[in-house]
């Protein structure tokens, strides 16, 4: 596999670290999830359960191992000093800071192993007025902006419904890992990553970022409609909504021309995208008379055919069990030894050499200690003194 050999000492919780640190174990990477002995990550206990078992942590932990260990002991700090010396990456996402008062800093991290990866992902950055805020999704979307452009205008703003400052975040810290691996295999040398939930989130704003530093006006919120195009959005057939999504000129030609409606082009109100997008009201009425005379099967079938980008919004239930869905693999089943068949998302990148595999389901709460610090050369009896202490 693209990343077999390269060890990743996984430091994260709860959801952007243990998913950048999922991605790397996918693509082979060895990752130690090193967690407290008693509680472990919080995830453990978030979500659905089903017979003791967080589907929400087993579907961001597969392919890691986990290792329990006390930070707070010097026994712990002494393991974990031993691991970073035969590992290629350590991947954190504490606040700035944090990492350093353990006494596990960058400047430390390189005198352990010179060549070392270190990615340190926090929500604000390791610099700046907030560096030390506590971050959240919640507050990530609220912060950077996001939520002022999502909903409809006069309404409140409204959070995207899945975490994707997180996924995001944790997206450019798999990135920037890779990347950084990549030039050690050239010059030998490692380095410090930094990402943050923040930057991540400020990356993914395309035109309505370049619109803003264009022109200096602030971007409507506009729904389910597009902010520069009309017609484009949701409109309801006889038996539910379909989305539509004439994106350009010449495929707005080919959706009036197969609605029958060539006409608009002759009418000042919908001559070009600008006055369409000043008449988005009209246009949109007569756009929903057509589409609301025929199902949305029929819309699906007609519309694609003539070559315009439509689909129907689907609920999970109809994503999960679609065909293109299942064709594409993105559902996956686990088996799991102690909790049986287990169902997650599949991998979204398809290597035709090197492919994505599930190797381990999601680790039992320290489940592979012994079997870690024992490569390290500890004795049985070490470990079951450390075992008795809690430092393990």
């Amino acid at each position: 596999m693209p990343l077999t050999g390269i060890k990743v000492i996984d430091l994260t919780r709860i959801l952007s670290g243990p998913f950048c640190t999922m991605l790397l174990a996918d693509m082979g990477a060895e990752v130690i999830k090193i967690e407290p002995p008693r509680e472990g990550d919080p995830l453990r206990t978030q979500g659905a359960m089903r017979d003791g078992l967080s589907w929400y942590y087993a579907s961001f932990n597969r392919n890691k191992k986990s290792v329990t260990l006390d930070l707070y002991s010097p026994e712990g700090k002494e393991i974990l000093e031993s691991l970073i010396k035969k590992s290629d990456v350590v991947v954190d996402n504490f606040r700035p800071g944090v990492m350093e008062k353990m006494g596990f800093g960058y400047t430390r991290l390189k005198d352990m192993k010179s060549d070392i990866v270190y990615c340190g992902l926090s929500g604000f950055g390791k610099g700046g007025p907030y560096k030390d805020r506590p971050a959240f999704d919640f507050i990530i979307q609220a912060m950077s902006g996001l939520m002022s452009l999502n909903g409809k205008e006069g309404e409140e703003p409204i959070r995207v419904g899945i975490p994707i400052s997180d996924l995001i975040g944790g997206l450019y810290a798999a990135f920037g890992i890779t990347v950084a691996l990549w030039n050690r295999s050239k010059t030998g040398q490692g380095q410090e990553i930094e990402t943050s939930l923040l930057d991540g989130i400020l990356s993914f704003f395309a035109y309505m970022s370049a619109n803003y530093f264009a022109t200096g006006q602030l971007p409507r919120r506009t729904g389910n409609d597009h902010p520069i195009i009309a017609p484009y959005g949701v409109f309801r057939a006889k038996d539910g909504d379909i989305a539509i999504a004439p994106s350009s000129e010449q495929i707005y030609q080919k959706f009036i021309e197969s609605l029958g409606l060539i006409r608009l082009n002759q009418d000042a109100d919908f001559s070009t995208n600008e006055r369409r997008m000043a008449n988005r009201e009209k246009t949109n009425a007569i756009i929903q008379e057509k589409i609301g005379a025929q199902s949305r099967e029929y819309w699906i079938e007609y519309l694609n055919r003539s070559g315009i980008p439509c689909g129907i919004i689907m609920n999970l239930s109809e994503v999960f069990n679609d065909p293109q869905v299942r064709h594409q693999q993105m559902v996956l089943e686990i088996d799991h030894p102690e909790y049986g068949r287990v169902r997650m998302t599949g991998f979204p990148v398809k290597l035709s050499s090197t492919p994505c595999q599930v190797r381990l389901p999601a680790p039992r709460l320290g489940e592979h200690t012994e079997e870690v610090l024992k490569e390290l050369g500890m004795t049985q009896e070490t470990f079951s003194a450390l075992r008795k202490r809690g430092v393990i």
